[in-house]
């Protein structure tokens, strides 16, 4: 295995973190060096479902809640021997800064992890740091990192970025309690009026008449 004070001379890493927010114009002073790229990394993405309880069904339906955040998590190495410099004071600083509010944000930066291009967008959830080599006097030279950052989206665009629903699409719904065909027409379809679409395509004649559980087709508007 290449040592790692071999392997920087062969050439400068590209991976590294870059602060998005609060702005800064020097780009030496956005730019958070890794020094070494990551073997590899792993980006996580998780969704939550409601079961809807109906006595009687072995497996219940579920519906659609909410999407969760996505994480990345990577590890990383600092290393020193080189130059025998404190490997904190180079590296691990500038990472550990990222992990406290900024005083015109009042929260942590965020950050941009860019390698090949801009791979993801969050801020530094959490930072473990093990020292791993040392000059005689304790002043450590190497540093395995292990980053986790977790996922940051303004909610403006979210809300017209997917659409939520598409009156052009013919699905399901499973009432819930509270629902009435008006409110849930104007879920899907942005228009309470076309709740009679909603009737029709599922033999309802009194709109009053739905029950939780209740599976629902949803036609296409055409």
């Amino acid at each position: 295995m290449t040592a790692p004070a071999v392997a920087a001379g062969r050439g400068i890493a590209v991976a590294h973190l870059e602060i998005v927010r609060p702005e800064i114009a020097d780009e030496r002073a956005r730019r958070v060096p890794l020094r070494f790229n990551p073997a590899d990394y792993k980006l996580s993405k998780a969704n939550t479902f409601a079961e809807v309880p109906i006595p009687g069904l072995e497996t219940p339906p579920i519906q659609y809640v909410r999407g969760g955040s996505e994480t990345l998590t990577l590890e990383a190495l600092a290393d020193t021997s080189d130059t025998l410099e404190d490997v904190r004071e180079r590296y691990v600083d500038r990472l550990r800064s990222l992990m406290t509010p900024d005083s015109r944000e009042h929260a942590p930066p965020i950050v941009r992890f860019v390698w090949d291009r801009s791979v993801f967008t969050g801020v530094l959830e959490k930072l473990d740091v093990t020292y791993q080599l040392f000059l005689p006097g304790g002043v450590p030279l190497r540093a395995k990192l292990d980053l986790g950052l977790k996922e940051y989206r303004q909610v403006a665009p979210q809300a017209v970025d997917p659409p939520r629903s598409s009156p052009t699409v013919e699905k399901s719904y499973v009432v819930r309690r509270g629902d009435t065909l008006p409110s849930i027409a104007a879920a899907l379809y942005r228009r309470a009026g076309a709740w009679r679409e909603l009737a029709r395509a599922n033999g309802i004649t009194d709109p009053r008449d739905l029950r939780p559980g209740q599976v629902l087709t949803v036609p296409r508007l055409r």
